[in-house]
């Protein structure tokens, strides 16, 4: 059980020491039983085999409703979009949050993030759930742009969509947070007052284009590098995909740096107020944490939360878990503070 020779399908002591135990029964009851490495092709054909176990089909919801928004380049991105009950919180017009799922730029659909979105409206905002394209299909960067358009067109869209234009807020889970960070420092350039970036377990470097874990400059990356859940194997899969060897350096001239590290963006003043929520046992802690200071150091009103025994997907855990109730009413209480709805 300790080996450290099967990342992903075992625990280093190191790891399970830290470890919430209700996580680590889970994992051995359904994570370490689901296929590894599976091809791109695979994903694409059969994506329901491969799904979290929480995703769901949340079209037939009650108040969701599925659009497309037009990208920079012409290309259709669905977007689903969640109001909140009217008998709980009025008729609105209504703030309006933009959730990002992860999945390393490769894997996430609208299933990915359903039950968080039902989650969130809770608040009393409007979610609008953005699929953008992944990679290896589109390449690197065209998220962002498919991003921003959505940002646009649910400004543009505010009547039919009964939500407030003046009172938007983004956010996203891994890949999700890198494009929440991406997007608010172009609305912080376009003049658009974002109310919060809430971003989860988000990586702020160029992680997916790394050799090796020694890369990186943040202890967490080499720490859980052989973790139960995105180890470095995990990473290396991903990195495959978006950052094929052959064209890293055609990416890197297509997009500013920034766009893929946002800690490297040049300017971190006058940015959005930021929750960024970090995991304990998760490669990425520590430069998510890192990212977060270098918006307290522009000047920027930040929050940090390390969930303790938690690691990445501690968002796709059961409903009934300590922690998924922690972090529900965490994002709820957030977005409420954020638009001006707490009570």
């Amino acid at each position: 059980m300790a080996s450290q020779e099967e990342p992903g399908t075992s625990i280093p002591p190191h790891v399970l020491s830290k470890l919430n135990p209700d996580f680590v029964q889970f994992f051995w009851d359904v994570l370490s039983n689901r296929p590894r490495d599976v091809s791109i092709e695979e994903l694409r054909a059969h994506p329901e085999k491969y799904r979290a176990p929480t995703a769901i089909d949340t079209s037939k919801c009650e108040r969701v409703a599925d659009y497309e928004v037009t990208s920079e380049d012409g290309a259709k991105i669905p977007v689903r979009v969640y109001h909140p009950d009217p008998e709980k919180h009025g008729n609105g017009p209504y703030p309006v949050h933009l959730n990002h799922h992860g999945g390393g730029f490769v894997i996430g659909d609208l299933f990915t993030d359903g039950q968080l979105c039902l989650s969130m409206r809770e608040a009393g905002v409007v979610v609008v759930d953005v699929n953008y394209r992944h990679c290896p299909e589109t390449m690197f960067g065209k998220a962002f742009q498919d991003a921003w358009a959505a940002i646009q067109w649910v400004i543009n869209c505010s009547t039919t969509l009964n939500i407030d234009a003046s009172s938007v807020s983004v956010g996203g889970i891994s890949a999700g947070g890198h494009i929440s960070f991406v997007l608010q420092h172009m609305a912080r350039d376009a003049g658009l007052a974002l109310k919060l970036c809430l971003a989860s377990v988000p990586p702020a470097t160029d992680c997916l284009s790394y050799d090796s874990p020694a890369d990186s400059p943040y202890p967490s990356f080499s720490e859980f590098a052989n973790g139960p859940v995105l180890p470095w194997d995990r990473i290396k899969y991903f990195g495959q995909a978006v950052f094929p060897p052959e064209m890293r350096d055609e990416i890197r001239k297509m997009w500013p740096e920034w766009w893929l590290a946002p800690i490297k963006a040049p300017n971190f003043k006058g940015l959005c107020p930021t929750f960024i929520r970090t995991a304990e046992c998760d490669m990425l802690r520590d430069e998510g944490e890192a990212y977060g200071l270098k918006l307290v150091e522009g000047g920027n009103k930040v929050m940090i939360k390390r969930y303790l025994g938690a690691v990445h997907t501690m968002m796709y855990l059961a409903l009934e878990n300590d922690q998924r109730r922690s972090y529900d009413e965490d994002a709820i209480r957030a977005l409420r503070e954020a638009h001006g709805l707490a009570k």
